[in-house]
């Protein structure tokens, strides 16, 4: 008998407060996708997560802290980023965008993800993103 292990739909791996944990959360999401064999939008998938990790790491992690990541697949793919930072994320305004760095992020996750959101969680908060099956 040659039956086909099913993968988990739900992965969650908690990064440490460390710059290489933007690239390792890239790897754990395409990881994911492959084993999930999601092909359609998985670069726009892996940089919502690289930008959401970045926000994470840079506005949303204290000192001693880290984050969670943890995807889902059922009818799309859904993307959680847990932190304990205080602050509610949210798209800058077309006359408060600025050509300098920063700020792009959450524009690029709002272009490219079909849904989006903030929810909460004691301590910090919740950053999402959704990628439905077209």
């Amino acid at each position: 008998m040659n039956a086909e292990i099913p993968h988990p739909s739900q992965r969650e791996r908690l990064f440490r407060r460390e710059r290489q944990s933007v690239p390792a959360a890239r790897a754990f999401t395409r990881e994911a996708l492959v084993d999930w064999g999601v092909r359609e939008r998985a670069y726009d998938i892996v940089l919502c997560v690289s930008e959401l990790a970045t926000n994470a790491l840079v506005h949303g992690v204290p000192p001693g802290r880290g984050f969670l990541l943890r995807l889902s697949y059922d009818d799309g793919v859904r993307v959680e980023v847990h932190d304990s930072g205080d602050g509610v994320p949210n798209v800058p305004q077309a006359d408060e965008r600025d050509p300098g760095e920063g700020g792009r992020g959450l524009l690029l996750v709002s272009e490219l993800a079909d849904k989006w959101g903030v929810g909460e969680r004691d301590p910090g908060k919740i950053v999402w993103c959704v990628f439905v099956d077209r």
